[in-house]
């Protein structure tokens, strides 16, 4: 079992993921057998991860040590916060401990990969604490782009460690909904923070971060110059985004539509939690669309982002059952792309307006508001939390970098501050903190699939990356260890590497090189096997159609293997001894069977 170069009465702070990057936060709280958990995220994949629908956190050194976790603290409902949770808890089965609306979608998540039952799932609010043997837990209310929002103060006994979340100070939320709570965190401030852990994502940016309330106006005057049919695009979980969007639309008289599975299940949950009120007579089902006129319909759907199989790309792309874009249709997208996401978001836009609608996106046009707070957000956040260290988390090491800076504007000692990287372990005492250890294993791990089980490596992406710029040659054929002869192919097979109606001169080539392959394997090895085989298929197609044409494609040799059991061979002739390297023929030799051959064996590989 891994355990932290650390002295006994030091406290640890290290991050799983979440460091040098925005998705996949997971910060642990560690003093002697006890650790806490903030976060359990993901990252979606960058287009060169082809293949991958999820990065999660290593967490190998959480499991080693999963008898000390005494539960994971969840900050709010998105996907890089709690999109980690049901690969987690497939390996460690711990409490979890949430607000309202993020309970409320970590159930849905949990219910789909049945582990809901198995699981302890706690609500709490800006009040609540939770209380172990060495550690305890509070809170206290921030605002973002998706309700109940907190941030977790970790009181140790050497100091309080603080982890903000996600956060903005929006002063005039919709809604009517609680501003942030300053008397919680000045308490916190004056009471004594020891390490302040802080959200990066917007430092790069030298502004107060504009309220969602600024927002509402916006969207409200963009659809009241909208004449036809509105599709209205944005991130599922961003309920006051959908609250705007439909207060608007119902202004307007239009009766609202709502496609995907994750904008049903956010608008349910923001219903039953009354941060959205949508009469029912207000909404209609899809298949009711072509029932009302085009300028009394809106349509909310997932999409924002270009993912491939959400409602809205299927729109664009024609193959969604029950809508295609009319000439008067305007989408509006009320979001900006995430990190990774930006080509597919572009192509998606790019896609709409041939199709014949109408964009309006983004800052552009107002509609869209960031749900993290920029440098006066981040300055306002250290002031009142005071910290005597501090350490910068959830964005690229760029952004770590300035808000590193801001803090020491703000009065934390230079010596004070630290840019940490996913496994530093930083040890705290009350009045010490220095970079203690580093935990190897926290590197990433890529999902293709439903669980953690579906995990590829470096190496499989490697090969999917060679597969979709090299292509793929398969060569197939059927040889006898009887006779030593191939009775059926080669045949050559290209895939993402040439056309082969098009290139039929190389294919004859790769033929040839493939008989020449097999029957030099029979005349050149004591024992054949489809291994020996293949390595020399390998080696002679590498090279010519590397000679060829310039490119390295993969290779894939398919033999099958008749009468494997049938080597006890006898000097004679076979085939390549029948036949002169160059002509390609197939001729069956005389070879002398053996009497006491038994049964035919396939093998393929």
């Amino acid at each position: 079992m891994r355990k932290l170069q650390i002295k006994n009465n030091e406290v640890a702070f290290f991050a799983v993921g979440g460091l040098g990057e925005i998705g996949k936060n997971m910060y642990c709280v560690q003093f002697q057998d006890e650790i806490v958990i903030i976060d359990c995220g993901v990252l979606f994949p960058e287009d060169e991860l082809l293949g991958v629908d999820y990065v999660i956190q290593n967490y190998d050194y959480l499991v080693e040590n999963k008898e000390k976790i005494k539960g994971i603290f969840i900050t709010h409902g998105h996907e890089d916060h709690i999109g980690g949770l049901p690969f987690f808890l497939q390996k460690v089965n711990v409490p979890i401990y949430a607000g309202p609306f993020a309970t409320s979608l970590i159930k849905g998540k949990l219910d789909e990969k049945h582990l809901l039952r198995s699981t302890e799932l706690h609500e709490i609010d800006e009040f609540s604490e939770v209380h172990f043997k060495k550690l305890w837990v509070s809170f206290f209310r921030t605002t973002h782009s998706i309700p109940d929002t907190v941030g977790v103060a970790v009181h140790t006994p050497q100091g309080t460690i603080i982890q903000t979340g996600d956060f903005k100070f929006d002063l005039t939320p919709v809604g009517n909904l609680p501003a942030p709570n300053f008397q919680q965190m000045a308490k916190l401030g004056e009471e004594g923070v020891l390490l302040l852990t802080s959200d990066s994502t917007n430092a790069e940016r030298p502004e107060f971060t504009k309220s969602e309330r600024w927002v509402d106006i916006h969207i409200r005057r963009v659809f009241e110059r909208i004449k036809g049919r509105i599709i209205f695009a944005s991130f599922a979980s961003n309920v006051y985004r959908l609250r705007e969007a439909s207060d608007a639309a119902m202004r307007q008289g239009r009766k609202i539509a709502i496609f995907g599975r994750s904008m049903e299940n956010a608008i349910a949950a923001g219903q039953a939690l009354g941060y959205l009120k949508i009469p029912e007579d207000s909404l209609i089902d899809p298949n009711e669309l072509n029932s009302y006129p085009p300028e009394k319909v809106m349509i909310m759907c997932t999409g924002s982002q270009g993912e491939p199989m959400a409602a809205l790309s299927r729109i664009a792309n024609g193959t969604h059952r029950q809508i295609t874009i009319q000439p008067e249709d305007t989408v509006v997208f009320s979001s900006n792309p995430i990190p990774g996401n930006t080509t597919s978001v572009n192509a998606l836009i790019n896609k709409l307006e041939e199709s014949g609608a109408t964009v309006i996106h983004g800052y552009v046009n107002n509609i869209h508001a960031s749900g993290h707070g920029g440098q006066i957000d981040e300055e306002l956040m250290l002031h009142l939390m005071k910290p005597k260290f501090f350490a910068p988390v959830h964005g690229e090491y760029r952004m770590q970098k300035i808000h590193t800076k801001l803090a020491q504007l703000t009065g934390v000692p230079k010596e004070n501050t630290f840019i940490l990287e996913n496994g530093d372990v930083l040890a705290l005492t009350k009045d010490t903190c220095r970079l203690a250890d580093h935990i190897e294993s926290m590197g990433d791990v890529y999902i293709d699939g439903r669980d953690v089980s579906d995990s590829v490596g470096d190496p499989e992406i490697r090969e999917r990356r060679m597969l979709s710029e090299e292509g793929v040659v398969t060569a197939v054929a059927v040889v006898d260890l009887k006779d030593y002869q191939i009775v059926a192919g080669p045949d050559i097979v290209s895939r993402g590497f040439v056309y082969m109606h098009e290139s039929q001169e190389l294919i004859k080539a790769a033929n040839h090189e493939v008989f020449w392959a097999i029957l030099n394997t029979f005349k050149n090895h004591k024992r054949v096997d489809s291994r020996a085989i293949n390595r020399m298929i390998v080696s002679r197609l590498q090279r010519l159609l590397y000679d060829r044409t310039g490119r390295r494609p993969v290779i894939i040799p398919m033999i099958t293997i008749l009468n494997a059991d049938a080597q006890e061979r006898a000097p004679k002739k076979n085939q390549a001894e029948d036949g002169k390297e160059g002509s390609g023929t197939t001729r069956r030799n005389n070879r002398k069977r053996r009497p006491n051959a038994k049964k035919t064996a396939a093998v393929t590989e």
